[in-house]
């Protein structure tokens, strides 16, 4: 929801924490990687973001990674330095007392040739966050990931408690994003709200969420529900307080959830 302001250098990323609480009212947080892509291993640097957010009373969630390699890669050298890519944001998650690392699941050839080596480094990846407490989840983020079957096939394979799915209300596409999310829910550690646009009265215009949320209830999960606002009709900061407010106007149907803000730079996978 705040990639502009991160990426024009009007927020830095050690103060996102506050500025949720602040400003939001806003006590859980998602990081992505891109804003702090140097100091995974920085313990300055984490300590200095865990300090700040515990100030606040601000919950680190998880942390989402982009421009890591592609866990499905049909190279097998590059696709096990993407898994070795990833293991320092585990421990950078472990540190920051974040329950999660949100990854990507993307790579050229057949679904079924694709689907066989995510699963591959999923399992991996899986086993050294069980060790230090820490999920690997996936999210429906373009390409073949972005269909619903898919994804929720790969991730039963895989078999991990450790392992599980990120469903975005918003990237289906060519695949209903209805049956996209009730494919993914039995595996979610998470659920992110992306909006786009609002009518006079304040709902999102292209995502039905009475009948998502409801999706959501139904599959009995309890966590954390993230605000994804990626329009451009409003700015940052009303983007993030429209999808609030509609969060919180369908709150009965979200009782066992927790609102979260995160920011993220959408960028479809091949």
């Amino acid at each position: 929801s705040l990639h502009k302001s991160l990426f024009k250098g009007d927020l830095n990323n050690l103060d996102f924490p506050v500025l949720a609480a602040k400003k939001y009212g806003i006590y859980g947080v998602e990081y992505v990687n891109q804003f702090f892509k140097d100091k995974a291993n920085d313990n300055n640097y984490l300590t200095e973001l865990n300090m700040r957010a515990k100030d606040n009373g601000v919950r680190n969630v998880l942390i989402m990674i982009d421009g890591e390699g592609n866990l499905g890669d049909e190279d097998e050298t590059k696709r096990k330095q993407a898994v070795q890519n990833h293991y320092k944001w585990i421990s950078a998650a472990n540190f920051l007392g974040c329950h999660a690392i949100r990854v990507n699941a993307a790579g050229k050839g057949t679904p079924e040739e694709v689907s066989k080596r995510v699963v591959e480094s999923l399992t991996t990846l899986s086993d050294i966050g069980k060790k230090a407490g820490i999920s690997i989840i996936v999210e429906n983020h373009g390409g073949i990931s972005s269909h619903g079957d898919w994804l929720a096939n790969t991730l039963k394979a895989v078999g991990s408690k450790y392992c599980g799915s990120l469903p975005d209300l918003g990237n289906f596409y060519e695949y209903d994003r209805y049956q996209g999310v009730t494919d993914l829910m039995p595996y979610a550690h998470g659920v992110s709200a992306k909006t786009h646009d609002f009518d006079a009265n304040g709902n999102e215009t292209q995502i039905d969420y009475e009948r998502m949320l409801k999706i959501v209830k139904k599959a009995k999960f309890k966590g954390y529900v993230g605000i994804e606002y990626e329009g451009s009709k409003l700015s940052e900061e009303e983007g993030i307080f429209a999808t609030k407010k509609l969060l919180e106007r369908l709150r009965p149907l979200i009782s066992n959830l927790t609102i979260r803000v995160l920011f993220c730079q959408w960028k479809e996978l091949e």
